[in-house]
């Protein structure tokens, strides 16, 4: 077993496995809210972004990976209608438990499954697209799991990667402040637990940058792939369209 980092650490594979259910198990309760707080509320709009690009029509089949409290997969869901499908799955049971019983409470119901996106347990060619919104940068081997997520798309289904990355250049003080200054501080008062969100924010400073995550998507399968970058690159949005 080789090592891998998990935040500015350098740690083995199976203990990153262990300390990033252990983030999101601790952060759950407070996830939407700290969402809210940290991105002042811009991450929705960077969803409802993303959904736009994809532009699902009724009966398409969509998985949302690392779907947590399930807010993109409720969007699809009404996109998508009753004649399509959207599978919402996480690896973390109790953010997958949240997202389940969030949608629930807001009349939709969807397949849920706890699975690894390394190991995705889907037939090849399952689906028309393929979502992941700020999951990717804590996988262990990004690489295989973009290989999975282009394996159970359709030939021309879509792959969105919608993640934080590398800011511009004149925002790169300001942003480095708020990450290890404001983050850390507020998940202390509103989440009890400041080690998480210090984590988070190291976490998006070891994820590939813009350039470097569109070429591994073209080698896990994508024969185009594009991004967008949203509030100054702050987040970017890959879409990768499958051979």
């Amino acid at each position: 077993m080789s090592d891998t980092h998990f935040g500015f650490e350098s740690v083995d594979e199976r203990e990153k496995a262990r300390r990033v259910r252990g983030v999101f198990d601790s952060v759950a309760p407070r996830y939407d809210l700290m969402n809210d707080l940290m991105s002042l509320g811009l991450h929705r709009a960077w969803k409802r972004f993303a959904l736009m690009v994809a532009n699902p029509s009724a009966g398409q089949r969509v998985l949302d990976i690392a779907g947590g409290t399930g807010d993109m997969a409720e969007a699809f869901a009404k996109k998508v209608g009753r004649s399509g499908r959207v599978v919402h799955t996480d690896i973390n049971e109790t953010m997958l438990q949240r997202g389940r019983d969030r949608l629930i409470d807001a009349g939709v119901v969807l397949p849920t499954v706890v699975c690894d996106a390394e190991k995705l347990p889907f037939a090849d060619g399952s689906f028309d697209f393929v979502t992941v919104a700020f999951g990717l940068r804590n996988m262990t081997h990004k690489d295989r799991a973009l290989a999975e997520m282009a394996r159970v798309l359709r030939a021309g289904g879509k792959l969105l990667v919608l993640e934080f990355s590398k800011v511009a250049r004149p925002l790169e003080k300001a942003y480095e402040w708020y990450s290890f200054q404001v983050l850390p501080r507020l998940g202390r008062l509103v989440a009890g637990d400041d080690a998480s969100y210090r984590y988070l924010a190291e976490s998006i400073r070891m994820h590939p940058g813009q350039e470097e995550l569109k070429a591994m998507m073209k080698a896990a399968g994508f024969g185009h792939v594009d991004y967008h970058n949203l509030t100054g690159g702050v987040v970017a949005l890959h879409v990768g369209i499958k051979c």
